[in-house]
């Protein structure tokens, strides 16, 4: 299972951000990402919310409660955010059923 520092490192490489850029958009130190990063330090909540906002998730997923990710459909058609939802719901339906 992946720690809560090791997931927010995961996030930030993920949206190809360095530590600097990524302090940058939430308002605190290079040092302070780095701390996060290594669990020396805890964000506070002011900046777990920013963290969130940039890194496109929600704040329980980000301290590691076991929540779902979500994506912004709001910019989509009906029609289209209803093939993103069939999508998504196919490819739940596969990761849960018995490898063959």
């Amino acid at each position: 299972m992946i720690d809560c520092s090791e997931k927010l490192r995961q996030l930030r490489a993920g949206k190809h951000l360095t530590q600097e850029q990524l302090a940058h958009r939430v308002g605190v130190t290079k040092g302070m990402i780095s701390a996060y990063e290594t669990a020396s330090k805890a964000p506070s909540l002011e900046v777990l919310i920013r963290l969130s906002r940039v890194l496109g998730v929600t704040v329980d997923y980000l301290v590691c409660v076991d929540a779902p990710r979500y994506v912004d459909l709001s910019a989509l058609d009906d029609s289209s955010a209803a093939l993103v939802i069939a999508l998504v719901d196919k490819l739940g339906h596969n990761s849960q059923s018995p490898s063959r």
